[in-house]
């Protein structure tokens, strides 16, 4: 079975500094509807303006994904971390026992469009841990890239969730499959352009839940680009 989360039904706020989508419950949007998605908690779809960004803030017992789509992020945390997130680059971060952070946008002038994910762990009061990693778009053209895990398959980042995260990069045409097995389900989020999913279309900012299906047939029908969760 699948059902489809359409973009334009998300939960919006435009704060000015701030355009944001969330697909499921968060902050001050709340529907019972829309509480997550088996470990899956939060995607929020953030345009943040330059010169502006989140604060120090703490957050507890999460498994927090980032990932920039156009512009750049910068990040600094109470582990002593501090980077800048490139367009195409993703991060993890284990909130675990307790973790403050900031994400701005360092450039004066230009945007940032970033997608960020919450994700419940196994288990409570892990360590706080940050990882920070790349992937070109050539290892995710036309292939499903695993980019998060819970054994680092693959040099992908490493989440403490029996959860994994897939990139695809498809021209028109092009299709990937993923089978998906007993006892799983999968959600499929589109990042960019247009997919069809088994009779499903799917534009930007669409969303997918997969329930008692073997397997995932997705093809675009223009340039796209899609994040699978593989969840238990």
């Amino acid at each position: 079975m699948i059902q489809v989360r359409k973009g334009n039904e998300r939960g919006h706020f435009d704060h000015g500094w701030l355009d944001t989508y969330h697909t499921f419950s968060f902050a001050d949007y709340y529907d019972p509807a829309q509480m997550g998605f088996r470990s899956l908690r939060v995607i929020n779809e953030d345009r943040v303006q330059g010169g502006q960004g989140f604060g120090m803030h703490g957050h507890r017992d999460m498994e927090i994904v980032t990932y920039v789509m156009e512009g750049n992020l910068e990040h600094k945390d109470s582990m002593g971390n501090g980077s800048i997130i490139k367009a195409g680059e993703l991060q993890r971060m284990t909130a675990g026992t307790g973790v403050r952070h900031s994400e701005a946008n360092p450039s004066a002038t230009e945007p940032v469009h970033l997608y960020q994910i919450w994700l419940m762990p196994q288990r409570r009061g892990l360590q706080p841990s940050y990882e920070q990693r790349a992937f070109r778009e050539d290892e995710q053209r036309g292939r499903l890239r695993l980019v998060v895990s819970p054994d680092g398959a693959d040099g992908s980042l490493i989440i403490h969730q029996e959860a994994r995260l897939y990139l695809a990069s498809l021209a028109p045409g092009q299709s990937v499959s993923h089978r998906i097995e007993p006892g799983r389900a999968a959600w499929l989020q589109t990042f960019r352009g247009n997919v069809q999913v088994q009779g499903n279309q799917l534009a930007a900012g669409d969303g997918a839940a997969v329930t008692n299906e073997n397997n995932l047939a997705i093809e675009a029908t223009v340039p796209s680009q899609i994040l699978l969760f593989d969840l238990a």
